[in-house]
């Protein structure tokens, strides 16, 4: 798609010979061999999952915001988000693709984890271990299809998720005051997911989650490192950049998309958050 702005590619799900279960499970010398090209590196939209591990090596990715990749580093980029693979010419390990219906049951709490975040050896050698395990089912599955079990492949997939999830331990109930805490903050992260353009206030989910403002700052400067407003807002920035950057909506359209009464407002705002105005910023995107 040409906008004006930046060229973003919309990936489209096509398995491989053999794969059409849903789900596809391949690794980054994989990509970087269908890929001579390197248009990996400018910005895609895919309309499917990809969850990657780096099991080893190191690089990096963006979705505006960077990421540094390690050994260790857990990737979800999820249906319509636009990013690109600036560098994972070093990078190993596996890549899933899969269609977003193909975990059914996962709630908002799974779906809104980060794009990106770090495991210790310990879970990295779990969670290879879980990809491993699909991977070898997956390819039986093309190889030998009346040994095909979409619905085991599925299951295998959302336990390599489970394992590789930020905060996993918690679920357990293995802590008290940590695990609260996280859950306090699961449940604001995936509010603000839902009614970032409708609710610009910290007030307005706390009310809606049964908490005061005070305990939503403190879950959100425990998990996420920073204050509930703080993240709010640079949630809604991150939604504004996109509208920006790939689409031809004017400023004001943003800012109804967004759902600022006002562009000037809007405008306001993203100039404290941005540093500039939006037209500003739009503008050094061409």
């Amino acid at each position: 798609m040409e906008n004006g702005h930046s060229p973003v590619r919309q990936l489209r799900y096509l398995p491989a010979v053999g794969s059409s279960y849903g789900v596809e499970v391949m690794d980054f010398a994989a990509l970087r061999a269908m890929d001579p090209h390197r248009r990996r590196a400018l910005p895609q939209r895919p309309d499917f999952h990809v969850f990657a591990l780096v099991g080893s090596g190191a690089g990096s990715h963006e979705d505006f915001r960077p990421y540094r990749l390690a050994q260790g580093s857990a990737v979800w980029i999820r249906p319509g988000m636009v990013h690109r693979w600036c560098d994972i010419d070093a990078c190993e390990g596996p890549l899933i693709l899969f269609r977003p219906a193909f975990l059914p049951g996962f709630t908002a709490a799974e779906t809104s984890a980060p794009v990106c975040w770090q495991l210790d050896g310990q879970r990295l050698d779990l969670a290879l271990f879980a990809a491993d395990h699909l991977g070898r089912e997956h390819r039986t599955a093309a190889r030998s299809p009346r040994l095909a079990s979409p619905p085991l492949l599925s299951h295998l997939l959302a336990a390599l998720i489970l394992r590789a999830l930020p905060g996993t331990p918690d679920r357990t109930g293995a802590t008290a005051a940590g695990g609260r805490s996280t859950e306090v903050f699961r449940a604001y992260r995936d509010a603000v997911e839902e009614h970032l353009t409708d609710w610009h206030h910290v007030a307005d989910y706390a009310r809606a989650l049964g908490y005061d403002v005070r305990t939503l700052t403190r879950a959100t400067r425990a998990a996420a490192g920073t204050g509930a407003k703080a993240f709010l807002d640079q949630r809604i920035l991150l939604e504004a950049k996109r509208l920006l950057a790939h689409t031809d909506l004017p400023v004001s359209g943003c800012a109804r998309r967004l759902g600022f009464r006002d562009v000037g407002n809007f405008t306001t705002f993203f100039r404290r958050q941005a540093g500039m105005p939006p037209a500003a910023w739009r503008a050094t995107r061409v």
